[in-house]
């Protein structure tokens, strides 16, 4: 069992940076990939980026290619969203998610097969 407890969203004017972090609970967070998806206000949920248990395997939604990075500390449970020149189109509800199937694994193209979910944190970015 893992929980994941996201945080670090907010309110921020477009071109700036936001830092989300996850921290998960349990014995097995270094098996499982880990990443984000968002919602945003009438859209169906999307994904954004996962990576491995080692960092070695990392892939980005075309959207945010360039402009977020993941990394993991696995020593910290912990995965990181570093967010810059954010756009308004960015403005969604970040969940957090685990999953023992690699970054390019089934359940990262469809998210209602993601093992483990956070909460999420809500992200705004004005114009």
């Amino acid at each position: 069992q893992v929980q994941l407890v996201e945080s670090g969203g907010g309110l921020v004017q477009a071109g700036g940076s936001l830092r989300l972090s996850c921290a998960a609970s349990g014995r097995t967070f270094g098996n499982y990939a880990m990443g984000w998806f968002r919602q945003g206000p009438g859209k169906e949920r999307e994904f954004v980026v996962a990576i491995n248990w080692t960092g070695g395997t990392v892939r980005y939604a075309d959207s945010v290619k360039g402009r977020f990075t993941i990394s993991r500390d696995n020593a910290k449970n912990t995965v990181y969203l570093q967010m810059n020149s954010l756009k308004p189109e960015d403005t969604a509800v970040y969940y957090c998610a685990a999953d023992s199937n690699s970054p390019y694994g089934r359940s990262w193209y469809r998210w209602g097969d993601i093992h483990y979910w956070g909460k999420g944190t809500l992200v705004t970015v004005s114009s």
